[in-house]
């Protein structure tokens, strides 16, 4: 069955749509659903893409994480073989050169909530619903919640939400500025396209530097980071983009990036 569908939107198709569609677990990802959505992030990785919505078919549920019915049959050895493909799952959305948004609706919990936040940027309806309940059933979160949460809303608040195991409302998840912008239901998905169209208009190259640097100076101490910005921004200047951009600028006129 196909739990997981790609299409490309937006002008020119720069805008990778992947869509989790298995709305009777509530979007838990099995086995076959994690190899689906790994094989789309390695499309999109290969791909003309510039920016990526991952959204959910369920109101309900964006993601309600691992389907635990499947892993309880499943020996000690097949449980480890399949969370090191979750972990390659996880990894090909965060390792991904193009910008992802998460589109959150409904219940994003335990591996629902890190594939949220294996994402760049979270465009959230009011009615959304995030946590990491992992530690009431014994273990903790095994794809970046303990990592990248406390990117995302500071190092004591990623203890309370990841020891407590509590769910978490869409309004209180934006006061702690988890999440960039938050909606109603009903205008989610437009209101994402907005962001995804605003981020496709612009250079590829320069947007792909743009998150890469991000990603690996954070935390850096300051020296290092501001060589390390450098060389990310070096990338950029020998581009046909960014004698594009600029002759854009001369000429009054929109640019016409192609992505080199």
């Amino acid at each position: 069955m196909e739990f997981v569908h790609l299409s490309y939107i937006g002008v020119e198709g720069h805008i990778a749509n992947v869509v989790l569609d298995r709305p009777e677990s509530r979007n838990a990802f099995n086995t076959e659903m994690a190899h689906q959505l790994l094989k789309a992030f390695k499309s999109i990785s290969i791909s003309d893409a510039r920016v990526v919505l991952l959204s959910s078919s369920n109101k309900k549920s964006f993601c309600s994480g691992a389907d635990l019915k499947e892993r309880n049959d499943l020996t000690e050895n097949e449980w480890r073989d399949q969370h090191k493909l979750f972990e390659n799952m996880f990894n090909s959305i965060n390792d991904l050169p193009q910008p992802v948004i998460a589109v959150v609706d409904g219940y994003a919990v335990a591996g629902g909530a890190e594939i949220v936040i294996n994402c760049d940027m979270i465009v959230a309806a009011k009615t959304a619903i995030f946590g990491f309940p992992e530690v009431t059933r014994g273990i903790m979160p095994g794809g970046g919640g303990s990592r990248l949460l406390p990117r995302r809303i500071g190092v004591h608040r990623a203890k309370e939400w990841l020891c407590t195991g509590r769910f978490v409302s869409a309004q209180e998840a934006n006061e702690t500025g988890f999440i960039n912008r938050l909606t109603d239901s009903d205008t989610l998905f437009s209101h994402a396209l907005e962001l995804a169209e605003a981020i496709a208009k612009n250079a590829p190259l320069a947007v792909q530097n743009c998150k890469a640097s991000v990603d690996e100076i954070f935390g850096m101490d300051d020296k290092s980071a501001r060589d390390r910005e450098l060389e990310f921004y070096n990338r950029c200047v020998d581009t046909e983009d960014r004698q594009e951009g600029v002759l854009a600028f001369v000429e009054k006129r929109s640019p016409r990036f192609i992505g080199k």
